[in-house]
């Protein structure tokens, strides 16, 4: 090529020059640009991913092969043809070696296999850099972008026209969009929800690009296209945080978080690691899931150079010994305690290890706390605890009771609870469900069609429990104000429509997933309270709310928990749920006892006194343990 580019130069600029019959200058010209070319990496370059880096890189090694035919043809003709020459050459060349790469580079993308067509809603440089990423990978094909910017309106970013989100609904039928990405990192949650209920109203699946954290922390690539965040489906901002109330109990102390591997807890161990621990103790029965935490946090701090000591334990808080050992082998300053039974009908169809793991596993990580001499332990807790209908509501709200219990008894511990609603994306949570239900083409099931739950997400949640547990006087129990509850099948309706689905209906019989009501599983209630009484008074945190309750004193409780350890060790079911009924104020069970071993031993409809043979042991005391 470079030859022919020589031979073309010259019969526009000197068809007489004397280049023509000497044949070093050709030799010495091509050799140059063959040198130059390798030295910037255009012999290394993949066409098919070519840039505008390659182009550049183009020009200036065409430059350096230019400046040495100059100078060759100085020897031989004026300086003003030996000009002229080297500038034909350099923008011939330049303009040859690009273009015919380019070509190519367009000839093999067409031979590529077309993904879905998309539309990209963001016209900034994240959506400039998505259309750039997706554009390779062959899943996707962007045909146009939408942006709230009238500036933009009929501008052409990377060879897409913008448009305004007025347009969208004719463009889905014009161009044959199926679906629609955010590219909208950075925007705030309120316009992110407004943007996310105008989409809903077309039929087209809505999906985005990761948050501008993950971005710049490295934590996800533009082109990882996922769900949209059902957080921003609540209609409601999240709960900032108050920088001094965050690190309070965390920074330059030793922490432990018991139940770490879970979805809660997990999310309190990212959250510690950044505050300036001195240590972290981070504790669960599940070896995968400690296994799995343990990798994420070192991973976080050798990332960000964190330079704290993680501590891997395989344990359970029903081992008070174990407890006392770690506590105090640790030096532990700070509990979160995050180890707990949650699902309401496992738990209802396993009473005694509900009760077991939930009231005295928090009984003798506390006494732990207490005798290892902890500064602080917070508890955390759910909305299921108040007015409860089912054993795992019950069993939180006895564990409350056991730290308000032990705050009464005295100690230099600092014993506190956090109350909060459901957990969006946590394990078990109805979002994972219905996303999978909705990709296996239904039927949703919703329980009833007047569930109503509150929602948060987890880093809102692990933050309310950091945040509460600075502002601890000492048996607080500590709520937050989640505005109004969400109707569970609303949610259910807005995750279907964002998917590019409808409901079937018998407005819409040619829907695409059905919802199902399957009833209220056992023990669970329509909706669920935040507190017991109306007895509140706000804190250092606006969103935070301090509740005051009824409590056992210490003595009375102790001689409960001892009767209810003893009914545990005798499997003794019916009087397990009379001394639940004794403690727990408004706990109302909604059914017949659903302890899956009971009822296999006492058949399939068992009395109400129960038949089976009991094994009598000797009494002992919960607290020895």
């Amino acid at each position: 090529a470079i030859p022919a580019c020589l031979a073309a130069s010259l019969w526009l600029v000197a068809p007489g020059s004397a280049l023509w019959t000497a044949p070093w200058p050709w030799l010495a010209c091509t050799a140059t640009a063959v040198f130059s070319f390798r030295s910037f990496g255009l012999y290394r370059s993949i066409v098919r991913f070519m840039g505008l880096e390659l182009i550049v890189a183009v020009f200036k090694s065409v430059a350096i092969t230019a400046v040495g035919l100059v100078l060759m043809s100085y020897l031989v003709d004026s300086a003003l043809v030996a000009l002229k020459l080297g500038a034909v050459f350099w923008l011939g060349s330049a303009v040859y070696l690009s273009g015919s790469r380019i070509a190519v580079r367009l000839f093999l993308q067409a031979r590529e296999p077309t993904g879905d067509r998309v539309i990209i809603y963001g016209a900034g440089n994240a959506g400039a850099q998505l259309v750039s990423a997706i554009s390779r990978g062959g899943r996707f094909t962007p045909v146009a972008f939408v942006d709230d910017s009238p500036s933009l309106f009929g501008t052409v970013i990377n060879g897409l026209e913008v448009y305004s989100p007025d347009a969208l609904p004719g463009l889905m039928e014009s161009l044959g969009v199926t679906r629609v990405l955010l590219a909208l990192p950075s925007i705030s949650r309120r316009r992110r929800q407004r943007i996310i209920d105008q989409l809903e109203e077309i039929p087209v699946h809505v999906q985005t690009m990761p948050d501008i954290g993950d971005l710049i922390s490295g934590n996800a690539r533009v082109d990882e296209i996922g769900e949209v965040d059902v957080a921003d489906l609540l209609g409601r901002l999240p709960v900032p945080s108050i920088d001094g109330l965050l690190d309070a109990c965390i920074q330059k102390k030793s922490v432990m978080v018991t139940g770490a591997g879970g979805s809660i807890g997990s999310e309190l161990c990212r959250q510690i690691i950044r505050l300036g621990p001195k240590r972290v103790i981070i504790l669960d029965i599940s070896e995968a899931a400690l296994y799995t935490i343990d990798q994420k946090l070192r991973d976080i701090s050798r990332r960000e150079q964190l330079g704290l000591e993680i501590v891997p334990l395989i344990g359970s808080t029903h081992h008070k010994i174990r407890m006392i050992d770690v506590l105090r082998a640790y030096e532990v300053d700070t509990v979160y305690h995050a180890a707990a039974y949650k699902h309401v009908p496992l738990v209802e169809h396993n009473m005694i290890e509900g009760i077991h793991n939930n009231v005295f596993g928090t009984l003798h990580a506390a006494e732990a706390a207490v005798e290892s001499g902890a500064e602080s332990f917070v508890l955390v807790s759910t909305d299921k605890a108040v007015l409860p209908t089912n054993v795992m509501g019950a069993t939180k709200r006895l564990s409350e009771l056991v730290l308000q219990g032990l705050n009464d008894r005295g100690g230099a511990t600092n014993f506190s609870m956090v109350r909060f609603g459901n957990v969006l994306a946590s394990s078990g949570s109805v979002v994972p469900l219905f996303r999978q239900q909705i990709r296996d083409g239904g039927p949703v099931t919703v329980t009833h069609p007047e569930i109503h739950r509150y929602f948060m997400t987890i880093p809102e949640a692990a933050g309310l429990v950091i945040q509460a547990g600075s502002m601890a006087t000492g048996g607080d129990v500590f709520v937050l104000d989640m505005g109004k509850p969400v109707r569970i099948v609303d949610l259910a309706r807005k995750m279907i429509h964002l998917m590019g689905l409808s409901v079937e209906e018998d407005e819409n019989p040619d829907g695409d997933i059905v919802i199902s009501y399957t009833g209220l599983r056992p023990a669970e209630k329509l909706y669920e309270e935040l507190l017991i009484g109306n007895n509140v008074t706000g804190t250092e945190h606006p969103s935070i709310l301090r509740a005051e309750e009824d409590f056992l004193g210490w003595d009375e409780l102790r001689r409960l928990l001892d009767r209810l350890w003893n009914s545990c060790l005798r499997i003794d079911c019916e009087e397990a749920r009379e001394l639940l009924l004794q403690a727990v104020q408004g706990y109302t069970p909604t059914r017949k006892l659903e302890d899956l071993v009971w009822r296999e031993r006492n058949g399939t409809n068992p009395s109400p006194e129960g038949t089976a043979t009991v094994t009598t042991l000797k009494p002992k005391s919960a607290s020895s343990l």
